[in-house]
């Protein structure tokens, strides 16, 4: 039993040298993209206008930041076997995994919440520049 065991733990150390090309990719592009254009999109426009410029070019974001989203969880979901062994040779191998986790599930929070907060701050400035011209017939309409 003991060597099966050890069998099985060094077939999940060589599934997660291969996965890990996949991991590194997608937290390279995390750090050194993803990051930065989230925080590029944290003070947005005054305008209706700009507001919806900014709209289209984070979905245009949104549809990339997405795939590594997936392809990371997708990476992810092939090492849930790792949680069922606890020895010591893969235990560093434990840590690199919720290292590349953690990271994925705070990036992909972040995306959620930026799409959230666009979409409904775009929507707000809708509404207001409806009502406002809704007020200026409205004032037209009696000043006649």
């Amino acid at each position: 039993m003991l060597s099966n065991k050890r069998i099985q733990e060094l077939e999940l150390v060589m599934e997660f040298e291969k996965v890990e090309e996949c991991f590194k990719e997608v937290s390279s592009w995390i750090e050194n993209v993803g990051r930065k254009r989230l925080k590029e999109m944290i003070n947005l426009d005054d305008s209706l206008e700009m507001l919806l410029q900014a709209l289209k070019q984070f979905r245009e974001f949104d549809l990339v930041a997405s795939e590594y989203c997936r392809r990371g969880q997708e990476a992810l979901k092939k090492m849930d076997r790792w949680e069922d062994f606890s020895s010591v040779d893969v235990h560093s191998y434990r840590i690199k995994l919720q290292a590349y986790k953690d990271q994925l599930e705070e990036f992909c929070t972040q995306l959620d919440e930026n799409r959230h907060r666009i979409c409904e701050t775009v929507r707000l400035y809708e509404f207001f520049d409806k009502v406002r011209q809704d007020i200026c017939c409205t004032e037209k309409g009696i000043k006649s």
